[in-house]
């Protein structure tokens, strides 16, 4: 299976029904792949730059309890889409599972009185930030901060 980023994607064990992007034009899982569209338009280099961009920009948010980002990696949204609870009991999710973000997982700088291990989840798409903290394996998830950029 052949790429454009240079991802090893016989490592990848997120779907078995990916062709990858050069046999999908970008679009390994029906949505569009950030870094695809940042690769076709200014090559390896323009994605690069708008990935330490990013990393800047979530750095800049000074999250209490977040550490210091430095790498982003692609993500697919099926992966990262978390539904958060909203005060009316109801939940929803803000990505879509088929587009491929960059993002991050990152361990909370501060444990609750229960020593309860807990994460920041970080995804970002061209326009947006989303930062969210969640438990294990995506548990009791809550929305931080959602930016339009």
């Amino acid at each position: 299976m052949e790429n454009l980023c240079g991802a090893n994607c016989k490592e990848c064990n997120f779907r078995n029904d990916c062709r990858g992007c050069l046999a999908t034009k970008g679009k390994p899982f029906g949505g569009k792949c950030i870094a695809a569209e940042y690769i076709k338009v200014g090559g390896k280099k323009a994605f690069e730059m708008f990935k330490q961009q990013i990393i800047a920009e979530f750095n800049a948010l000074h999250i209490e309890g977040m550490p210091k980002i430095d790498s982003l990696y692609c993500l697919c949204g099926f992966f990262v889409n978390l539904e958060y609870p909203l005060p009316n009991g109801k939940t929803v999710k803000l990505l879509d599972d088929k587009q491929v973000y960059l993002g991050t997982q990152a361990p909370s700088l501060f444990a609750d009185e229960d020593n309860i291990e807990r994460c920041y989840g970080l995804v970002a798409g061209a326009d947006f930030l989303l930062v969210s903290e969640y438990g294990v394996n995506g548990s009791d998830p809550e929305l931080i901060m959602y930016k339009k950029r």
